[in-house]
């Protein structure tokens, strides 16, 4: 072994030697020699040959269709690497050596050839990415032209002809392979002013006048008229299959937009629209949004649930980038546990999803995707302070580590240390008091040739405090002196993601998705006691490919789930393994750009509840252009943890009872299986020359069985598996218009009608508006943003108290009630932009006043915290601060 540096050292001697003499001999030859260069079009060619020439050079060609780049010099006049970098220095790119960003970015801008690699490139590859670089979003509008284009408006330097739209023509084969078109006409409507495309299908066009809309032809394709507007802010890039037909627009996104041709109708909530509101976490996140309500789960815990469809959040699928998110134990603490600068996208689906994503989204799925490394910024900061005394602090680092490497750390704290915030002056603290500390660190490797893997941690620790204002735990915990409580969190996870694109198949890729999650929660309750421990592993394996074409498409794979829970609750131990092994397979027909259907299948095995069939079915249908109809149908089915989805349990002094026949299972109670149905309708239109939609839809539940929670017994809670019927019908309509430039206005009605046999009766479901309004301005300028959300809360039905002592009664239903949040926010600098921003929640200074049944005696018989359904406290008033680095 101690002979192999040495050899190293012969070798690199003889190496060095052969060199030397190589160059030192005497040059009688010319030396002739071709690699790639980095360009776009003919200014390229002149700049690049320019450069080349010199003292020693003989000869210079570069090919703009190969990028190949010969040169025949003398070496004993001048160096190839001294070639390589006067190129370099001129703004090309090598492919071993990178020109600097600074002279890229001041070359022509047909020069660009970095953005117009990528576009063709994201046309093939992407059917739906966000850009980063501008806030950018894809959209997709149907045409009737088989010619796929990509688009570029840039706001050039200034010259004489003003703006300048540069772009590539593609066409796709069959197999969904692009190809660039060479000669393709582009052209401005009622005008002789055009031009073609190179043989790389780029071209560059002048913008002339107040002309917005440019017609592409080309030899065997119908000519189509392409609308472009707000030329001044768009950043637009079309794409289209042959086979599809279709065009895909980018434009300077929405806050909030529907995906146009998932037959799954998919809502994307941007950080544009998370940014109206604090969004300190996650259950802040659906303050501007009408389809989701989000409500106190308690009035001492401080916990927070969402309700979908009229249906509590245990039936919403909560995922982290189609990974499993808070559920099981950590369903009443999830939504506080996800910081919302950590938060990129939401993607909000009604109804069922898909059959890859698992079997249990009932009322929807809720997908969060978070901060990427490789496209985020690589500081991001922000302080959040309220009048309540709550404080937040948010640190996001991203830093790309050579071409193929990035890594991202995403760090939050909050803490609230005001014992005393106590609106109704019920002598019981509004806000459980504590600490909250969040790490997600993530890494990402992608090779570019189709290879691609992230992984990373999250670690979560929250320490809560809460109860009576003068709770004091070094002396009063597992004592009667005064009422508190303490719940303690410690979360970890480990995930990875590994995938491969097929590079001459685009359409072709595989991907494993793993995560692993160990949670544990020791808490206490006046003197109930509520220990938990939840540790979960998933696995997903989706392979997909088409059949034939593009027309015919299809995911399968095997799935694994393993949770195990051991919980104690008082003195009763509740111990139980489920293990859900699964595979599915899913299948995407799109014979036009009118119609298409998803239709899946997944089989699974539960230990426990045996074997078990989801069918969905999706179905999009466009009768003409900008009209979208969508039905769904399918199953699903969920596990109830019912001590830690009903807080009820432990805030208040009812006796709990299971109602159950059998031993084993979950608590011995059934799985919950419901068959959900929907249609939607989605109208684009033309108000003001802007663009609005309207959107309505209706989708119905239809329970076979549920873990009902009977609370009408105002002593009692009792837990039994549905014996009748059970169902939910869900209206909602929605309008989005623009009625003056930059003012955004949303208008939303929604209707609820949720019933549940409880005890043979079939009775509406408590603390749930049959009637909700929703009312939401936006309006921007000069990097000033203003918004203002306004909604309105029909009454609830209360659940019966008249066991109780006529002081203890609450009546049949809650009053109507209406809510008010405001924020104004300032944008300064360019280079590093700051936010400064001030806002208020709760305006009208609303809450509920009688929120605690027997407050006076926590410990006596008819204490009840759960029955909440209003804000459990007043006006909050809250200013933050916001700094980016790009």
């Amino acid at each position: 072994m101690k002979t192999i540096p040495y050899l190293i050292m012969l070798l690199l001697v003889f190496w060095g030697t052969a060199a030397w003499s190589q160059v030192n001999k005497p040059a009688t030859k010319d030396t002739s020699i071709a690699f790639k260069v980095y360009g776009a079009c003919e200014q390229c060619k002149s700049r690049i040959e320019g450069v080349a020439k010199g003292r020693g050079v003989k000869k210079v060609s570069w090919d703009v269709d190969s990028k190949i780049f010969s040169v025949t010099y003398n070496p004993a006049q001048i160096t190839i690497d001294k070639i390589e970098n006067k190129i370099v220095a001129s703004g090309h790119d090598l492919e071993n050596k990178k020109a600097n960003d600074k002279v890229y970015d001041a070359l022509p801008v047909c020069c660009h050839y970095r953005e117009i690699e990528n576009m063709a490139t994201d046309a093939g590859i992407h059917a739906i990415k966000t850009t980063t670089a501008d806030s950018a979003v894809v959209a997709t509008v149907k045409t009737d032209s088989a010619i796929a284009a990509v688009i570029e408006p840039v706001i050039a330097a200034p010259k004489a002809s003003g703006h300048f739209i540069k772009g590539v023509v593609l066409e796709a084969d069959k197999k969904g392979a692009f190809n660039p078109l060479n000669g393709a006409s582009v052209i401005w409507l009622h005008s002789k002013e055009g031009v073609k495309t190179d043989s790389t299908g780029v071209f560059l066009i002048a913008h002339e006048g107040n002309n917005d809309k440019l017609i592409i032809s080309y030899a065997g394709y119908q000519p189509d008229t392409i609308a472009i507007t707000d030329m001044n802010e768009l950043k637009i890039i079309l794409a289209a299959n042959n086979q599809l037909k279709e065009v895909t627009i980018v434009s300077k996104q929405r806050s909030t937009y529907l995906s146009a041709v998932n037959p799954i109708r998919t809502q994307i909530m941007t950080d544009k629209e998370l940014f109206k509101a604090a969004c300190c976490n996650l259950s802040e996140s659906f303050e501007t949004n009408p389809s989701v309500d989000v409500s106190y789960n308690d009035a001492v815990t401080g916990s927070k649930q969402i309700q979908l469809l009229g249906l509590s959040g245990n039936y919403t699928q909560l995922t982290v980038e189609n990974l499993p998110g808070p559920r099981g134990i950590a369903t009443p603490l999830g939504l506080n546990s996800i910081a919302g600068p950590w938060v990129e996208s939401i993607q909000l689906t009604k109804g069922i999803g898909s059959v890859a994503n698992g079997y249990e989204s009932i009322a929807g799925q809720i997908n969060v995707e978070l901060k990427k490394p490789e496209n985020s910024e690589q500081l991001f900061a922000n302080v959040y302070v309220n009048d309540f005394g709550k404080t937040d602090l948010n640190l996001n680092l991203a830093k790309k580590i050579g071409k193929k490497w990035s890594t991202g750390l995403l760090l939050h704290d909050d803490f609230l240390n005001n014992k005393k915030l106590d609106f109704n002056k019920d002598a019981f603290r509004d806000q459980p008091t504590g600490n909250q500390f969040g790490l997600i660190n993530r890494w990402k490797y992608e090779d570019g040739k189709g290879f691609l893997t992230q992984f990373g941690i999250k670690i979560l620790n929250d320490k809560k405090t809460g109860g009576e204002v003068s709770f004091d735990p070094a002396a009063d915990k597992n004592t009667i002196n005064k009422y508190g409580l303490g719940i303690n969190t410690k979360r970890y996870e480990a995930f990875a993601k590994i995938g491969y694109v097929f590079p001459e198949k685009k359409y072709k890729s595989v991907g494993l998705q793993l995560s692993a999650i160990d949670h544990q929660q020791d808490s206490y309750f006046g003197l109930t006691t509520y220990n938990a421990k939840q540790q979960n592993f998933y696995a997903n394996l989706i392979y997909q490919s088409i059949i034939n074409n593009t027309q015919h498409k299809f995911r399968t794979g095997l799935s694994f789930l393993h949770d195990k829970y051991n919980e104690d609750f008082k003195t009763i131990n509740y111990k139980r393994t489920e293990t859900v092994p699964g595979a599915f397979f899913e299948y995407t027909f799109t014979p036009n750009e009118k119609f298409s259907v998803i239709a899946g299948l997944r089989g699974d095995y539960n230990n426990l509840f045996g074997a078990f069939a989801t069918p969905r079915l999706h179905v999009r249908y466009e009768p003409v252009k900008g009209t979208t109809i969508r039905l769904s149908a399918g199953r699903g089915q969920r596990t109830a943890n019912i001590f830690a989805e009903n807080t009820s349990v432990f805030v208040s002094s009812r006796q709990v009872n299971i109602i159950t026949n059998n031993t084993g299972l979950a608590y011995g109670l059934n799985a919950e299986v419901a068959w959900n149905k929907g249609i939607s309708v989605d109208q684009k239109f033309k108000l003001f020359q802007r663009d609005g939609l309207l959107s309505v839809d209706f989708f119905r539940n239809d329970f076979n069985n549920q873990v009902v929670v009977d609370m009408e017994n105002a002593r009692t809670i009792n837990f039994y598996n549905l014996n009748g019927k059970s169902y939910s019908n869900s209206f909602q309509a929605e309008v989005n218009i623009e009625p003056i430039q930059k003012l955004e206005l949303r208008l939303a009605y929604r209707y609820f009608d949720v019933k549940t046999t409880y005890s043979g009766k079939l009775m509406q479901r408590p603390l749930i508006a049959t009637n909700r309004a929703f009312a939401n301005l936006a309006y921007a300028f000069n990097k000033w943003k203003f918004d203002y959300t306004v909604t309105y809360n029909g009454k609830k039905r209360i659940p019966d108290t008249q066991l109780n002592p006529p002081t203890y009664q609450r009546p049949s239903y809650s009053p109507d009630f209406v809510l008010m949040n405001a924020q104004i926010s300032k944008t300064v600098g360019k280079k590093h932009p700051m936010d400064f921003y001030i806002g208020g929640e709760n305006l009208a200074n609303y809450f509920q006043k009688d929120v605690i049944v027997g407050a006076n005696q926590p410990f006596g018989p008819y204490f009840d915290a759960s029955l909440v359904w209003g804000p459990v406290t007043g006006s909050m008033f809250y200013a933050g601060w916001r700094y980016k680095i790009k």
